[in-house]
Protein backbone atom coordinates (compact mmCIF):
# COMPACT_ATOMS: atom_id res chain seq x y z
CA UNK A 1 0.00 0.00 0.00
CA UNK A 2 1.12 3.58 -1.08
CA UNK A 3 -0.10 6.16 0.62
CA UNK A 4 -0.14 10.19 -0.77
CA UNK A 5 -0.35 12.71 1.30
CA UNK A 6 -1.59 16.15 0.61
CA UNK A 7 -0.19 19.69 2.65
CA UNK A 8 -2.20 22.11 2.66
CA UNK A 9 0.19 26.08 2.75
CA UNK A 10 -1.05 29.07 2.62
CA UNK A 11 0.37 31.46 0.36
CA UNK A 12 1.79 33.75 3.14
CA UNK A 13 4.14 29.98 4.86
CA UNK A 14 4.44 29.40 0.86
CA UNK A 15 6.43 32.02 0.76
CA UNK A 16 8.00 32.10 4.40
CA UNK A 17 9.44 28.39 3.32
CA UNK A 18 10.54 29.47 -0.40
CA UNK A 19 12.93 32.03 1.68
CA UNK A 20 15.04 29.23 2.67
CA UNK A 21 14.14 26.51 0.79
CA UNK A 22 14.36 25.67 -2.94
CA UNK A 23 11.74 23.60 -3.37
CA UNK A 24 9.11 22.23 -0.84
CA UNK A 25 8.31 18.99 -2.12
CA UNK A 26 11.56 18.00 -2.12
CA UNK A 27 12.20 19.36 1.74
CA UNK A 28 8.70 17.82 2.39
CA UNK A 29 9.58 14.32 1.24
CA UNK A 30 13.67 14.83 2.61
CA UNK A 31 11.64 15.03 6.21
CA UNK A 32 9.28 12.19 5.92
CA UNK A 33 12.02 10.22 4.41
CA UNK A 34 13.65 11.54 7.64
CA UNK A 35 10.88 10.41 9.89
CA UNK A 36 10.36 6.96 8.07
CA UNK A 37 14.43 5.94 8.83
CA UNK A 38 14.63 7.04 12.19
CA UNK A 39 10.69 5.17 13.04
CA UNK A 40 12.28 1.81 10.79
CA UNK A 41 15.94 2.12 13.29
CA UNK A 42 13.42 1.82 16.46
CA UNK A 43 11.33 -0.68 14.90
CA UNK A 44 14.19 -2.65 13.82
CA UNK A 45 15.49 -2.62 17.78
CA UNK A 46 12.19 -3.20 19.04
CA UNK A 47 12.08 -6.15 16.75
CA UNK A 48 15.41 -7.48 17.99
CA UNK A 49 14.20 -7.30 21.43
CA UNK A 50 10.67 -8.91 20.65
CA UNK A 51 12.41 -11.98 18.91
CA UNK A 52 15.43 -12.76 21.52
CA UNK A 53 12.73 -12.77 24.27
CA UNK A 54 10.60 -15.12 22.06
CA UNK A 55 12.32 -18.63 22.77
CA UNK A 56 11.01 -20.25 19.75
CA UNK A 57 12.57 -18.42 17.80
CA UNK A 58 15.87 -20.08 16.38
CA UNK A 59 17.16 -17.43 13.77
CA UNK A 60 16.63 -13.72 12.97
CA UNK A 61 17.02 -11.47 10.01
CA UNK A 62 20.13 -9.59 9.55
CA UNK A 63 18.79 -7.02 8.32
CA UNK A 64 16.61 -3.42 9.28
CA UNK A 65 14.11 -4.48 6.86
CA UNK A 66 13.82 -8.09 7.85
CA UNK A 67 13.50 -7.42 11.57
CA UNK A 68 10.64 -4.92 10.95
CA UNK A 69 8.60 -7.37 8.47
CA UNK A 70 9.46 -10.05 11.62
CA UNK A 71 7.63 -7.48 13.51
CA UNK A 72 5.42 -7.21 11.51
CA UNK A 73 4.36 -10.49 10.59
CA UNK A 74 4.30 -11.76 14.80
CA UNK A 75 0.64 -12.67 15.73
CA UNK A 76 -0.41 -9.87 17.88
CA UNK A 77 1.49 -7.58 16.28
CA UNK A 78 -0.52 -4.05 16.84
CA UNK A 79 0.46 -0.12 15.13
CA UNK A 80 0.86 2.59 17.54
CA UNK A 81 -3.10 3.87 17.06
CA UNK A 82 -3.90 0.18 17.84
CA UNK A 83 -1.60 0.28 21.01
CA UNK A 84 -2.69 3.21 21.96
CA UNK A 85 -6.54 2.13 22.05
CA UNK A 86 -5.93 -0.05 24.77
Amino acid sequence: MAVTITVNISDHNEKVLLHDLLDINTWVQAAVDGKINNCGKRMAIEATAVLKADDSVTSMPATDQGLQEALLARAGYKNRAQRDAE
